[in-house]
């Protein structure tokens, strides 16, 4: 094999070309753990997606919306820490009728 020969998880882990997928890979796992990471919040929030660093979530009602909202800073902390990498950097709150009034 030729000396400069790089595997392709190499590639996908160090190459500055696939930083923005490397991004885009991190943020999918943020949605795909976020009940992992918050098992008690799994009834009522659910994750949208992640655009840019911010998570956007489904909240059940205004109430935990309003609640959640001024825990946000500690919600991205825990976040980051669960991943040892700053991912999110923002959340952003909308509660579950106003997505099922937008779909009609």
């Amino acid at each position: 094999m030729p000396d400069n020969f790089k595997s392709l998880s190499e590639i996908l882990t160090k190459e500055k070309s696939f930083s923005k997928f490397r991004n885009a890979v991190k943020e999918n796992e943020v949605v795909m753990e976020f009940e992992k990471i918050f098992p008690d919040l799994s009834k009522t929030v659910k994750t949208s997606n992640v655009n840019k660093g911010t998570l956007y979530l489904i909240v059940e009602n205004s109430v935990l919306r309003s609640e959640l909202f001024l825990k946000k800073k500690l919600m991205i902390e825990k976040i980051n820490n669960h991943f040892n990498q700053q991912i999110i950097v923002d959340v952003k709150f909308t509660n579950f009728r106003n997505i099922h009034r937008n779909t009609k």
